[in-house]
């Protein structure tokens, strides 16, 4: 029995170390539940302000069908999503009204938005996209 005893700790504290690096599942009725506006996206020049000057970007999921909808900030979009795990593969194929644009901001949104395979939910609530594992995209929450 005192054999089993430091055996039985370290297998215990083995497995305690190794969850706390482990990512939470996340629930699909989080993305699902709200609408979520773009605050942050990498790769560009140009002030956030100025490359969406009348509205800023949203998405919409809508898991249960396998679609995300949403606004580039100037033109609204509906394509196919699919998720597996804490991967993203949006379909760059898609249906888009053709507004003209000011800013430059939609092709630097929409180009961002299909290289994202990777998101998750930060301590803050936020929907981060990730591309290769660094963030290009970040959303907040917002009530329609």
């Amino acid at each position: 029995m005192k054999k089993l005893f430091p055996s039985f700790v370290l297998l215990f504290m083995a497995s305690m170390f190794s969850s706390c690096g482990s990512t939470s599942t996340i629930s699909m009725d989080t993305l699902s539940a709200s609408a979520w506006e773009l605050e942050y996206i990498t790769g560009t020049r140009i002030a956030f302000e100025g490359l969406f000057p009348e509205k800023k970007p949203t998405l919409d999921f809508r898991l249960g069908k396998g679609v995300l909808g949403g606004n580039t900030g100037c033109n609204g979009f509906s394509t196919s999503v699919s998720i597996n795990g804490d991967k993203i593969k949006i379909d760059e194929n898609h249906p888009m009204t053709m507004r003209y644009c000011e800013g430059g901001g939609e092709q630097q949104f929409l180009k961002m938005l299909y290289k994202a395979d990777q998101f998750k939910i930060d301590e803050d609530g936020k929907l981060v996209l990730l591309m290769n594992g660094i963030e290009s995209m970040r959303f907040h929450k917002i009530n329609d």
